[in-house]
């Protein structure tokens, strides 16, 4: 074998050699609904930590929110699941009863960066199964053109649910559009009960205690709304999702909504998004409490490589990455202490996205995750669900469908 063969040998082996070692490791992480609006941002996450980790190969994928669960559930299954997965702290709920998290390693300075409040929410029985990212209190978007043909005042707003409702009357009997679209579909009745300072459980925290004279009154208020006309007809089967189509195609005077999602109205329709202005929440003296859904990164289990899939996820959630995701979308606020002192936050603006962010900033202070922790999760929630929308749609009454569902939770308590 001449020196040159050889040479030619080595040479080829080095390049398969180098080849080999240079091979990077493939990650993915899932969002909820955040496509295409910020694509931008979450293409920008996808290159700083590839730069920052040169061995990595990082995938963004965007999925609808009520795939996400069952998407992830299958990935888990299969031994296939994604790095990090974006969950709202219910779905965080189910999963965590599921077995389909892992729990988290965090350092006390790496808690200690996350207000305590959000962090408590992603823990269960003192395990961390997440790291918080964004939250943003609800907010009254409202269309003023509406308000002035109803014979309501745009500067105006209403403060209170009692004065909400009664415009929403006024609209619908004035103008035969709807005044708002309340979020009563799932489970929501059980944060506005909260909301209004009525308890779920009793103080040992196993007993339900939800089907008092003061619950029945407030789901009968709504039962009244839909029974009415007052409230659309898909209030139950649609939620959010119906009132932000109706509210962008100018056919709902009030949206209620995490001020994130006017900018959905600003590309939806630009001059409806125009005749918009935004309010505080109605706040229910009672409670003294708006009901703040988290959003989180979690790690699912059986990922290859659990300290890399965790560093992904605190990266995603650093004060760094947090304040500029905030500034993105303009109306979504940092579950980090350090990024949650920035300016950008005390700044106000004529358009809605920026009444939105100063109006939602100033009820930081009243806003609190009021997802609970039970056994059983998902079948629970589907008993209250299907009770109250027999009560809505009039097969049961108020008072027969909560006691119906206290009745089932505390026999699975």
């Amino acid at each position: 074998m001449t020196s040159t063969y050889k040479k030619a040998l080595l040479t080829a082996a080095l390049i398969l050699s180098s080849g080999a070692g240079a091979q990077k490791t493939q990650l993915e992480f899932w969002t909820i609904s955040l496509a295409p609006l910020f694509n931008d941002e979450m293409n920008r996450l996808v290159s700083q930590f590839e730069k920052e980790n040169p061995t990595v190969d990082l995938k963004w994928v965007d999925v609808p929110s009520n795939a996400i669960e069952q998407k992830l559930l299958a990935a888990v299954a299969s031994g296939r699941p994604p790095a990090a997965v974006n969950l709202s702290s219910d779905m965080a709920v189910k999963l965590v009863q599921q077995g389909a998290l892992e729990t988290l390693t965090l350092s006390d300075a790496q808690k200690k960066s996350y207000f305590g409040s959000p962090l408590s929410t992603f823990t269960f029985e003192g395990k961390t199964m997440g790291v918080p990212w964004y939250w943003a209190p609800k907010v009254v978007a409202y269309n003023t053109d509406i308000f002035r043909k109803a014979g309501l005042d745009p500067a105006n707003p209403p403060r209170t649910i009692q004065t909400l409702i009664a415009a929403a009357k006024q609209i619908k009997d004035k103008t035969g559009m709807y005044g708002f679209m309340p979020n009563i579909n799932n489970i929501n009745m059980l944060f506005m009960f909260q909301e209004a300072g009525l308890p779920i459980f009793d103080k040992s925290g196993k007993k339900a205690v939800f089907n008092s004279p003061e619950h029945v009154k407030l789901l009968q208020t709504y039962v009244d709304l839909y029974k009415g006309g007052y409230i659309p007809e898909d209030t139950m089967r649609r939620g959010f999702v119906a009132a932000t189509e109706l509210y962008s195609s100018g056919k709902l005077a009030m949206l209620i909504t995490g001020p994130q999602f006017i900018l959905r109205v600003a590309n939806d329709n630009k001059a409806i998004y125009d005749l918009t202005k935004v309010a505080p929440y109605p706040i229910n003296i009672a409670g003294n409490v708006i009901h703040t859904p988290l959003m989180g990164f979690t790690v699912p289990k059986g990922v290859k490589d659990k300290a890399l899939s965790q560093k992904l996820a605190l990266f995603l959630t650093n004060d760094v990455n947090q304040l500029q995701f905030s500034k993105v979308t303009k109306t979504t606020f940092p579950s980090t202490v350090k990024a949650s002192t920035d300016k950008f936050f005390k700044q106000g603006g004529a358009n809605a996205v920026d009444q939105g962010k100063l109006v939602s900033s100033t009820e930081l202070k009243k806003a609190k995750d009021l997802t609970l922790v039970y056994p059983d999760a998902s079948k629970l929630n589907k008993v209250f669900k299907d009770n109250v929308e027999a009560a809505m749609a009039g097969q049961k009454s108020a008072k027969q469908a909560l006691d119906d569902i206290v009745k089932a939770w505390n026999a699975s308590l």
